[in-house]
């Protein structure tokens, strides 16, 4: 099983739409530990990126997410810009020139990004960042994927493993950006870049999936 081009634009679309939909949910969580600004600036920038997929539709998948990235970090405020920027235009590397990807590639692409966002962000797991959702999931579907598991259930464990890492920031001290300001009190509160990653990455499997 792989994934098609088709289904990259439809993850980007679905991923615009989650991100409309949470747009008030995200900034509420920003509020608590940040500039209350999270979920308007990733609305923002995902709607740009929508407006553009029509241009791209008949481009080959690395220059869709070039696409995306470029569209991102000219679009969006804050660290979230060129942090999710960085992600989409690393795994553009390594989806340069195909039509489709296979479960392998798709591992080598979400371990790209989360490699440029590590680069970038100069975060590591624990943190309290997007790093906590990406890491896993990237771990998760990698190590799916060398066990033989077709892409589906590859995004699957990818997902759960996103979904823990978004929880487990809801105790941690958070070390990077604003909310590290707060020191203790950041506690308690869950990252809103965190949950933007793992909502992205589960509109990613529902694309895969053709769920709704």
């Amino acid at each position: 099983m792989s994934v098609a081009r088709d289904q990259i634009l439809d993850w980007l679309r679905r991923s615009a739409e989650v991100l409309a939909e949470n747009k008030d949910y995200l900034t509420q969580l920003d509020a608590d530990i940040g500039d209350a600004d999270h979920g308007i600036n990733m609305d923002r920038g995902f709607k740009k990126v929508a407006g553009s997929l029509p241009s791209l539709s008949s481009k080959d998948i690395g220059e869709v997410l070039k696409g995306t990235g470029m569209a991102l970090i000219s679009s969006v405020g804050g660290a979230s810009g060129p942090l999710y920027g960085t992600f989409f235009l690393r795994a553009a590397n390594v989806a340069a020139g195909k039509s489709e990807l296979n479960t392998l590639e798709v591992a080598a692409m979400l371990r790209a990004g989360l490699a440029g966002v590590i680069e970038r962000g100069k975060a590591q797991a624990g943190d309290k960042t997007m790093i906590d959702v990406l890491t896993p999931a990237a771990e998760a579907v990698e190590q799916a994927a060398n066990n033989g598991m077709d892409l589906k259930s590859a995004l699957e464990a990818g997902v759960k493993a996103a979904e823990a890492g978004m929880r487990s920031t809801i105790p941690m001290k958070a070390r990077k950006g604003r909310a590290s300001y707060l020191g203790d009190r950041s506690m308690g509160h869950q990252d809103p870049g965190a949950t933007s990653a793992y909502l992205v990455l589960r509109a990613f499997l529902e694309a895969v999936a053709g769920k709704g």
